[in-house]
């Protein structure tokens, strides 16, 4: 069973070039996880463009093998220096997880 695990957040930012820049830092944050994380089949990161009030800033769709793989990475030390990295970016934070 393949588990998705969809990300959103919202991230604080004074202005808009403020807001590119913290967009593009969480892009690459989690890209830096490819090949990283055992049991991650998928990483997509998108920075939302539609510039609507209610739109999150950062999506992460990601696929796992298993619940287990996807359990595992919420402890892993790379997620977990990710997220430190970018804790205090983030104003909100949704997330789906569902078996596909």
């Amino acid at each position: 069973m393949t588990v998705r695990h969809i990300v959103m957040w919202r991230l604080d930012a004074a202005d808009p070039p403020a807001q590119q820049a913290a967009r593009q830092r969480v892009k690459q944050a989690f890209e830096s996880l490819r090949g990283r994380i055992p049991g991650l089949l998928r990483l997509e990161i998108g920075i939302d463009h539609s510039a609507a009030d209610h739109a999150c800033d950062a999506v992460l769709v990601s696929d796992f093998e298993s619940q287990a793989a996807l359990d595992a990475y919420a402890v892993h030390p790379e997620h977990l220096r990710v997220r430190a990295e970018l804790g205090s970016l983030r104003i909100s934070r949704h997330q789906v997880d569902y078996e596909i």
